[in-house]
């Protein structure tokens, strides 16, 4: 997702988890499920997140896994989920989905002969979003009190937006688009092992000497979720064409090249459709045992898949000074 070229220009340091403690963190919901959806469906056998009707909820265990380090490191994060599909995406949702069915052939191929490991390596491949994981991940997410929003388009536009009024201290995503949309500074692998990056815009723009503009059109000519780059065109030469020509419209006439929607994609990031209308509640107070008691007896979840994580939130509490925990 996003544009991982932006890695070879962009301001990135490894940031202590002591620096950030007492932060609020704008998730992108959509791009933090992935990582644990496809982890948990890698490594952990089909039946302990299918529900004796056929319902997966994989995500129930990625959740319980993943949102210990944020109370243990005394962080707050705020998840922001996607809206409506901006139709500039449509092309790389399709994609994104052709590859899926491909994978979902190659995973059936492999159970038939009965090689497991390449089936669930596949298998991680092919996870969607449906509709039972957007719900109960919402409802998991009340019940540990852990604030929630829907956007009105991309939640990275939105967790960005959010960064940018100081609604929230950062935005936390592992897409590098979030430089796009401006966010002026960006925690990448917070639950990953050790401590997270922080991408910082303004040191970004200083080190390159370019306006935020210039690094729109240079995203825009390497490529995003939202377009085709320029063929020929990696980030260190997107650098010197818009510090030769000024701007992106200005670089595809000197080649006289072209990319589709181009004045589009250049709004929907410099202008992208956010909302102020929320109210953040982070003084936390989740209900421990109507979670577990939603996890397990609900969706039958194994006790034992979850029990340490739920454990780490319980232990977190004394650690991280959070409010009355249930």
């Amino acid at each position: 997702m996003g544009n991982a070229a932006l890695r070879d220009i962009a301001t990135i340091s490894e940031i202590p988890f002591e620096e950030i403690a007492g932060s609020v963190v704008a998730i992108d919901a959509h791009n933090w499920l992935y990582r644990y959806l496809t982890t948990t469906v890698k490594w952990t056998a089909s039946d302990v997140y299918t529900t004796a009707e056929g319902t997966e909820v994989a995500n129930l265990v990625g959740l319980i896994q993943g949102l210990p380090k944020f109370f243990e490191n005394d962080i707050t994060p705020v998840f922001v989920f996607d809206g409506v599909v901006t139709d500039l995406k449509e092309g790389e949702i399709s994609e994104r989905r052709a590859a899926k069915e491909r994978a979902e052939a190659k995973a059936q191929a492999a159970r038939d002969r009965g090689d497991g490991i390449e089936a669930a390596r596949l298998e991680a491949r092919t996870q969607r979003l449906t509709d039972a994981i957007q719900r109960t991940t919402r409802e998991l997410l009340s019940l540990l009190d852990v604030p929630y929003l829907e956007a009105p388009a991309e939640g990275e536009a939105q967790a960005a937006h959010m960064a940018k009024t100081g609604d929230v201290d950062y935005a936390g995503t592992e897409d590098y688009d979030a430089l796009l949309f401006g966010s002026p500074r960006t925690l990448r692998q917070l639950t990953s092992k050790g401590d997270p990056e922080c991408m910082d815009l303004e040191a970004t723009l200083e080190t390159h000497d370019l306006t935020y503009e210039q690094l729109v059109d240079v995203g825009i000519l390497c490529g995003t979720d939202f377009n085709e780059g320029v063929s020929g065109i990696g980030p260190k030469t997107a650098l010197k064409e818009i510090r030769e020509h000024g701007d992106l419209f200005s670089v595809l006439d000197a080649r006289e090249a072209a990319i589709g929607s181009a004045e589009a994609v250049r709004e929907l990031f410099l202008e992208p459709d956010v909302t102020d209308d929320y109210e953040l509640d982070v003084a936390l107070s989740p209900n421990v045992e109507a979670a577990r008691a939603f996890v397990t007896e609900e969706w039958e979840i194994p006790n034992a898949e979850i029990a340490k994580g739920f454990e780490r939130i319980e232990e977190s509490t004394t650690q991280t000074g959070l409010d009355q925990w249930t």
